[in-house]
């Protein structure tokens, strides 16, 4: 427990790296992983007869899911104590738009149990026809994915302000704070593509630019967390 009593501290720093490489594998894991194994685009009767047959990988990253929120929530208090020093007002709005983000996340793991309960016929709706328990829980399934598109709005709020954080705190590299504050458009830009802007491959284009810059970022910062960690406190720009 000492190691959360200075925020400012390198092994503070190490755990907030650590917390965030936990949400980039279980993420990784979850998210990538285990939708790529039992999902098949376009066919639901094929997608929930992977699902019953693993019904063990599918529990697997729904508690994948489970890891991330809770991970999420250490990573955003830790962020906050440790930005804190450098604007209160400005740390606790990031702190805010990271955990409405992770309120959408854990409203949609809701979704993938409603998915699971009306795919498997021994469960719920037992009066349905199958095709039909498909057809809901495949709009199950796309409720669930279509929550990636809200959380990415708060994350975006979340990194834009944490970049600026980082970039004036004088113990992190400014080009890692200004790069995650340039880069988190790309996750706005991923929602619109998805919902406004369907269908062009030159604002695909441009997000996937801007979302290699956050994620070139925000890897990088969580290197310097886990291995290097706060330098000395130097003289930085101050907020107008």
């Amino acid at each position: 427990m000492q190691t959360f009593n200075d925020p400012q501290s390198r092994s503070y720093a190490r755990l907030t790296g650590a917390f965030y490489f936990t949400i980039a594998i279980a993420g990784g894991f979850s998210i990538l992983w285990v939708p790529s194994q039992l999902q098949v685009a376009g066919d639901a009767a094929a997608t929930f007869a992977n699902i019953l047959a693993n019904r063990g990988l599918y529990a697997a990253g729904i508690g994948g899911e489970v890891v991330i929120l809770i991970a999420e929530i250490m990573a955003t208090a830790m962020l906050y104590f440790m930005f804190k020093p450098v604007n209160a007002t400005l740390s606790f709005a990031a702190a805010l738009a990271r955990l409405s983000m992770v309120g959408v996340m854990a409203a949609m793991l809701l979704f993938h149990a409603a998915a699971y309960a009306l795919a498997d016929p021994g469960i719920t709706l037992a009066s349905f026809s199958e095709a039909q328990r498909f057809d809901l829980a495949g709009l199950m399934l796309g409720v669930h994915d279509a929550g990636v598109w809200v959380w990415q709005i708060f994350f975006t709020i979340h990194l834009a302000i944490l970049g600026q954080l980082v970039a004036r705190s004088g113990r992190y590299p400014r080009l890692l704070g200004h790069a995650m504050t340039l880069g988190s458009v790309g996750y706005l830009l991923d929602t619109l593509s998805a919902t406004v802007v369907t269908g062009s491959a030159v604002f695909d284009g441009v997000t996937g630019a801007f979302l290699a810059i956050v994620t070139l970022a925000e890897v990088g910062f969580a290197l310097w967390l886990l291995i290097r960690g706060p330098r000395p406190a130097t003289p930085a720009p101050a907020f107008a």
